[in-house]
């Protein structure tokens, strides 16, 4: 799948991004790490995630937040990264007349988990590393749309075992999945989220075409 390149106008900006058509399973906009420690949607890890989706017949969006690449305006500290991504998110939405999911690696995750709250229509939100020893996640309170959590086992910035602990507030029925002998960075285990994300949404977008008598419980890996 080819992605091309888009431009969307939030408020009086106009950010980049790049758009990938699917099938008719869904769509997902993804978002990117920290912009003022290099990251931008061509980061590997966002790539991995819009590659799980592709293989599944989704429709993809990842752009780059305010101030990053030829993105318009500077860094606001996550506030005006909020309204890129509900402004991506309705963009999308008009595009594609579906469902959205919602993805974000690190600094995009935190960003996401504070947008989802407020975003209306949205079917879930997954997060990959969220930056729970370096951002501050107090207000992320109980969300159902919080469905899974992709975490690396050596992860100094989202440690699993602080990132279990808070998902039990987040939501308890959210999946959790480690990848072992990984950091934040996932360097050589990015195929790994890739393939997480792939069984994630086959269980369910099956689950969905279930009744619920015979879809059975999820249990963890």
């Amino acid at each position: 799948m080819s992605e091309a390149r888009v431009c969307i106008r939030a408020g009086g900006l106009v950010l980049e991004g790049l758009v990938g058509e699917g099938g008719a399973n869904g769509a997902v906009v993804v978002t990117h790490p920290h912009p003022l420690y290099g990251g931008n949607m061509y980061n590997r890890v966002v790539a991995a995630i819009v590659e799980g989706y592709r293989r599944e017949g989704y429709s993809t969006l990842r752009f780059n937040f305010r101030g990053v690449g030829q993105s318009g305006g500077g860094y606001s500290e996550g506030i005006g990264e909020q309204e890129d991504v509900e402004t991506a998110l309705n963009y999308f939405r008009e595009r594609v007349k579906c469902s959205i999911d919602l993805a974000g690696y690190s600094f995009g995750a935190w960003v996401n988990a504070i947008a989802t709250k407020k975003t209306a229509g949205l079917r879930r939100s997954i997060l990959v590393s969220p930056p729970v020893n370096f951002m501050d996640f107090s207000r992320i309170e109980f969300n159902p749309k919080i469905e899974l959590v992709i975490a690396a086992s050596k992860d100094d910035i989202a440690p699993p075992e602080i990132i279990k602990k808070m998902l039990r507030k987040w939501n308890p029925e959210a999946k959790l999945r480690i990848i072992r002998d990984a950091d934040h960075f996932y360097q050589g285990k990015t195929s790994e989220i890739t393939e997480i994300l792939q069984k994630f949404l086959r269980a369910g977008d099956t689950a969905l075409h279930m009744p619920k008598s015979a879809a059975g419980p999820e249990t963890d890996e």
